[in-house]
């Protein structure tokens, strides 16, 4: 197992499943998890804000019998005032684990090549790997099973789509993304998922036709048009994404029991319709609370004793 929890990409199948398996458990029964992490401290860095991915952490850590301690953007200021390499080394005196919330991949990079506890990626632009091990609990709680399902995402190609890319093909899915023109993934995340998924009897598919995409899907993933960040493209955004809002004739295209996820927040008659979001195939507030017990089983296994 590596000793920090950066890129989906960076573990085996078996890993994946190891996680999955410890955050049933966990979920199942919180109360005989309680003293797991006793007496750890995880410090939680955030250069950018979140409503889930902080409660999630700071209560899961919590629960384990740990404690969080939150570093915002006022008390610790990365690339000012001192290094990644020197705030990775100073929290490594301090702290049995530490999970950032950057904007540049690179510096979760950093910091876990310079710190000596684990290192967790709570978001990157690139990444957004404890964000999709929920949603493969997520999925394999509502459908049953994992590998052999088409997993399709819908909308920009960004850091959610890399990391379900690398996800589905980890577990064996059939990985599609449909987006618009010029919104593609990343071509090296394609092309290391391609490769996972032809050791594991999955599929990667890229494609700007939406019907193609969505046709059969067993479950339909999407994201806000414009991130924290890009709110200066947003009115851009808004027109080169007609067309790829996932509404009730989106969803039709799919095969009838499929799900609906979204890692939340959500603009309702943006990229999902209200119809969608709040109707029956949805599963967004599931999956929202699968962030605690993924997580939880992430801090288990880099921070507890015995796992």
């Amino acid at each position: 197992m590596p000793r920090h929890f950066l890129s989906l990409a960076d573990h085996s199948p078996e890993q994946i499943r190891a996680y999955l398996d410890l955050a049933r458990q966990v979920k199942l029964n919180p109360a005989g998890f309680r003293e797991a992490c006793r007496g750890r401290t995880l410090a939680m860095i955030f250069q950018k804000p979140s409503l889930r991915t902080r409660v999630s952490f700071e209560t899961g850590i919590f629960q384990l019998g740990g404690q969080g301690i939150y570093l915002g953007p006022t008390d610790i200021q990365l690339h000012r005032g001192e290094t990644i390499a020197d705030t990775a080394k100073v929290l490594s005196r301090f702290v049995d684990g530490i999970m950032a919330r950057v904007f540049g991949h690179q510096d979760i990079l950093d910091l876990a090549a310079n710190a000596s506890v684990p290192v967790i990626n709570g978001l990157s632009d690139l990444l957004h790997p404890c964000q999709v091990l929920a949603d493969l609990q997520t999925i394999e709680e509502k459908l049953g099973s994992l590998a052999g399902r088409k997993w399709t995402y819908v909308g920009d190609g960004n850091n959610m789509a890399h990391s379900i890319l690398y996800g589905g093909a980890l577990m064996g899915m059939t990985v599609a993304v449909a987006h618009p023109r010029g919104y593609a993934p990343d071509p090296e995340v394609v092309t290391r998922a391609r490769d996972i998924a032809a050791r594991t009897g999955g599929a990667v598919q890229i494609t700007e036709d939406i019907a193609e995409g969505v046709a059969d899907a067993d479950a339909v993933y999407t994201d806000v048009w414009a991130s924290m960040g890009q709110e200066a493209e947003h009115k851009e955004r808004l027109a080169r994404f007609q067309g790829f809002q996932v509404d009730a004739a989106m969803m039709a295209r799919a095969l009838p029991s499929a799900i609906f996820l979204h890692c939340l927040p959500a603009h309702r008659g943006e990229e999902v319709a209200a119809e969608v979001i709040d109707g029956p195939q949805s599963v967004v507030f599931d999956q929202a609370e699968n962030r605690l017990h993924a997580q939880k089983a992430i801090m288990i296994k880099l921070m507890g004793d015995r796992w």
